[in-house]
């Protein structure tokens, strides 16, 4: 199964500040990086670190070539990435001493991606594929119903939550991958049980997994229901560990695994990304994760 993720691609502009700017404020960074970012990018790269035979579509700027560099030597396709953007989406990132951080986001390249773009990227996979997106992108109602028409498997982690997502057509998912705070808001239910119900009312082919932090992750459909515990480790940034993790379960899931075991190697991902510094630099590689030892 070839995995077609549809997703963002931006340039995290961090830095260091004693303190965070205030209004009318100037103020020197004591220091400045750039990192790959963007939720699309990051699990692009957990995908096929995880294994899967991952391609991206998306736009970037000529500032973001990087970018693609970082996803080829990471083994993604990256065949598909235009290049045709003002500038590419990014984040301008405030660290203050403490360690606190503000974020201010720009859609950039990943905001104008073109309706002949996404054809001409879909006309490229068929049946049985799978397509992954999130909430990063223009035009989210129409890829998901072009690519439903071709025949295509959808998986949707709708972070970040707004009105797009709440207007999708939940019929045309095949795999939904979110937290509560996204539960909450697509069925405005308040406890698991409620939330599991409303989802798999709007398509009963529908799988849901739902990740919960510390408690671990319940996946569900219409037949069957698993629990995943977390593992235990000393967390040093949590940043990845929602991408990982869906990078390697849906990997699992395209190479035939079953449900059971697709969750258990993406917490024990999860769990080595989160004992890491940063995003992308952060998800393991399969053998690591093979070789985990649980706790």
């Amino acid at each position: 199964m070839k995995i077609l993720n549809f997703g963002s691609l931006n340039i995290d502009k961090v830095y260091s500040v004693p303190h965070f700017v205030s209004a009318g404020e100037t103020l020197s960074s004591t220091n400045y990086e750039e990192f790959p970012g963007g939720k699309g990018l990051n699990q692009s790269i957990a995908l096929a670190k995880a294994g899967a035979q991952v391609y991206h579509g998306g736009n970037i700027g000529k500032d973001g070539l990087f970018l693609k560099e970082v996803l080829a030597e990471a083994n993604v396709n990256v065949d598909w990435i235009g290049e045709n953007g003002n500038t590419t989406g990014h984040a301008i990132i405030q660290v203050s001493a403490s360690g606190e951080n503000c974020i201010l986001l720009l859609g950039g390249a990943n905001k104008e991606i073109t309706i002949d773009h996404i054809n001409q990227v879909l006309a490229n996979f068929s049946q049985n594929d799978l397509l992954l997106l999130q909430n990063e992108i223009n035009d989210l109602a129409y890829i998901v119903e072009t690519a439903h028409k071709r025949g295509l498997k959808i998986a949707l982690n709708p972070s970040p939550i707004d009105e797009t997502i709440t207007n999708l057509d939940f019929s045309k998912i095949d795999y939904l991958i979110l937290n509560e705070i996204e539960a909450k808001a697509i069925t405005n239910e308040h406890t698991n049980d409620k939330i599991f119900q409303k989802l798999l009312s709007l398509n009963k082919q529908l799988k849901v997994v739902l990740t919960l932090g510390n408690e671990g992750v319940i996946y569900k459909d219409s037949l069957e229901e698993h629990r995943q515990a977390a593992f235990k480790v000393d967390a040093v940034d949590t940043t990845a560990a929602g991408d990982t993790f869906l990078g390697y379960f849906l990997s699992q899931v395209s190479q035939q695994a079953e449900i059971k075991h697709a969750l258990q190697m993406a917490a024990k991902a999860a769990a080595i990304a989160v004992t890491r510094k940063g995003a992308s630099s952060s998800i393991p590689n399969l053998q690591e994760v093979m070789t985990f030892t649980k706790k």
